[in-house]
């Protein structure tokens, strides 16, 4: 009786098998823990960011009494940081996408850390304002990492939830801005709501450095390309697959199978069914480039995604595939004339919103017009544009960006003007003015966790127009509030307000990050936030003049048009809102195409 015995090799899949699963439950739980610590240095050094521009606007009297300031230098520790950020934050997205976001958070974190330490130990109003510029620089290098990390560490589908998270702790933190530092100026000074930023944003710069994330590094090797052939070595996966029965070596002959071991996943057809050969050529971690050198048919097989071999390629495709130059991808020209389109731009609008800055304002708006004009001559030609051509090209990417700088122009417009209508019109004071407009912040809150479930049900297209509707209708019914308004119409004004708002940024921040190719994230992050930032500044340079126009009651929101044109500029982004993809799944990322002779790289 001839009995067969299983020869050793075939226990070795099984073997391989525990080990790779064992080694899959470890790398999901360094994953999980990867993404809490991304999860919450974004989450922290948004509101760090929101908190710091709040608190300020409290400080600034104490802060003019105890330097001896005048008016004009107070209000430039607010210009200077706008016009820092504003004119940096796009560039500091495409840092983030070439050199990774998770270090670029770093140093914007560390770097905010000592500039608010600076300003608290600052021994008069001049380094206040250097301080103030340079603490702007480094929160335009925090901002758009804290979406573009997100974007690398969380999948498509359960992108909206972090948003959502960010977005709720934005809004608690914009609420208690005022009330905090109200506290901390009447306790110890002004220079404590400084140091009040110190310890999170140096916590979360220290946690990012430690932070590793897995991702990056699975999807670079499940796209063929990404990695050298020689830097790869065949893992655990590889040995189950072949010991498993993929190769099959006793129906080889020996001259097929010799020409096997020398060119690999290269099998005569004859000896090979369709399906093993689609799964080898699947499978791009099967080959071992680093031991074996290719056969002559192998360039005619190649595996799609791999470079050819180097005999068939010209050295100039060689050179440029290697590297681009660091300073070239960065495009430097195109990243000076945004800086200066979007630094002058805000330069006017904050002068323009000052008396007797009209003039002024309008030559800075007119300098932003011709260095915005020479930024699209120059992007055009540029072969590593600042913005790339595809994600401008992205409808919801477009139509989100626009629907949030319309939203935070009307918000932040409304509010001014309304802030003016209780305390001067209706004599109220500072503390009864922010109860008035506590149900603002309530809906920002709470209802922040609830947009991610509407736009699973609805999609981003309806619940972005829920949110427009809701915005455009609490600025109409406040423009017809006259002197006598009392806390209940006013309340809930602000609170249509503060829903509406809240569901447009939720909805629009997730179509932008979702829709934008990965390789883009830090762009894209980038150009969110400086709709945030320039949107509340053209807001309310529109509402100073407009106020301007009726001296005698333009305070009174049914007297003055500066109201109504807000809520034309809130319904602007009704048209946006609509814009946007439809379907429940509509918020699917778009994939780059890989220019000609360049290797896709994605940094996290």
């Amino acid at each position: 009786m001839n009995r067969s015995r299983t020869p050793a090799p075939a226990r070795v899949p099984a073997l391989v098998r525990l080990g790779f699963l064992a080694r899959v439950r470890f790398l999901a739980r360094v994953r999980v823990s990867a993404r809490a610590s991304v999860l919450a240095c974004s989450v922290v050094g948004a509101a760090v960011v929101a908190l710091d521009g709040t608190v300020l606007t409290v400080a600034q009297p104490a802060l003019q009494r105890d330097l001896h300031a005048d008016v004009g230098q107070v209000q430039w520790t607010s210009t200077g940081y706008l016009v820092a950020v504003a004119s940096l934050l796009v560039f500091a997205g495409r840092l983030g996408d070439r050199h990774g976001h998770r270090r670029v958070f770093a140093v914007g974190a560390l770097g905010f850390a000592a500039a608010s330490a600076g300003i608290a130990l600052a021994p008069g109003i001049e380094a206040v304002i250097a301080l103030r510029v340079l603490q702007g620089v480094c929160g335009a290098l925090l901002q758009p990492a804290t979406l573009g990390m997100l974007r690398t560490a969380f999948p498509p589908d359960r992108l909206a939830t972090p948003i959502a998270v960010r977005t709720a702790v934005i809004g608690l933190a914009a609420a208690a801005g005022p009330l905090v530092g109200g506290a901390l100026v009447s306790a110890y000074g002004w220079r404590s709501v400084f140091l009040l930023s110190v310890p999170p944003t140096l916590a979360i710069g220290l946690l990012a450095l430690a932070t590793q994330q897995p991702e990056a590094e699975a999807r670079a090797r499940a796209t063929p390309g990404l990695l050298a052939p020689a830097a790869r070595k065949p893992g655990p996966e590889a040995h189950a697959r072949a010991a498993s029965g993929l190769l099959a070596p006793a129906t080889r002959k020996p001259k097929v199978e010799a020409h096997a071991r020398a060119t690999p996943g290269l099998l005569a057809p004859a000896t090979r069914k369709p399906e093993a050969e689609a799964q080898d050529r699947a499978t791009p971690d099967l080959l071992a480039p680093a031991t074996q050198e290719p056969g002559p048919k192998a360039q005619d097989r190649a595996t799609p995604g791999l470079l050819p071999p180097p005999a068939t390629r010209k050295p100039e495709a060689e050179a440029r595939d290697r590297a681009v130059p660091g300073l070239a991808a960065l495009d430097p020209l195109g990243a000076l004339l945004l800086a200066a389109a979007l630094g002058l731009l805000v330069h006017g609008l904050a002068e323009a919103a000052r008396p007797g800055g009209a003039v002024p304002g309008a030559l800075a708006c007119a300098g932003a017009a011709v260095a915005g004009a020479a930024l699209a001559r120059h992007e055009r030609r540029a072969a590593h544009p600042l913005l790339p051509p595809e994600l401008l090209r992205s409808v919801p990417v477009v139509a989100g960006v626009a629907a949030l700088l319309a939203a935070s122009a009307a918000l932040f417009g409304a509010l001014f003007v309304t802030t003016y209508f209780l305390q001067d019109v209706q004599r109220l004071d500072p503390l009864t003015c922010a109860l008035r407009f506590l149900p603002l912040a309530l809906p920002m809150v709470f209802g922040a966790p609830l947009c991610p479930l509407l736009q699973r049900r609805y999609g981003p297209r309806r619940t972005a127009t829920a949110g427009a509707v809701l915005l455009t209708l609490g600025a109409l019914l406040l423009s017809r509030l006259d002197a006598t308004a009392g806390a209940l119409p006013v309340g809930g004004c602000a609170a249509l307000l503060g829903a509406g708002f809240v569901t447009l940024m939720v909805t629009a921040t997730s179509v932008v990050v979702h829709r934008a190719p990965e390789a883009h994230a830090g762009v894209a992050g980038g150009l969110q936030q400086t709709a945030m930032n320039v949107g509340p500044a053209l807001g309310v340079a529109t509402a100073t003049l407009l106020l301007a126009l009726v001296p005698d009651g333009g305070f009174v929101p049914a007297e003055g048009a500066a109201l109504p044109a807000l809520a034309a500029i809130a319904a602007l982004t009704l048209p946006a809102a609509l814009a946007l993809p439809g379907g429940t799944r509509g918020t699917r990322p778009e994939q780059a195409p890989p220019r000609p002779g360049r290797r896709p790289c994605v940094r996290s």
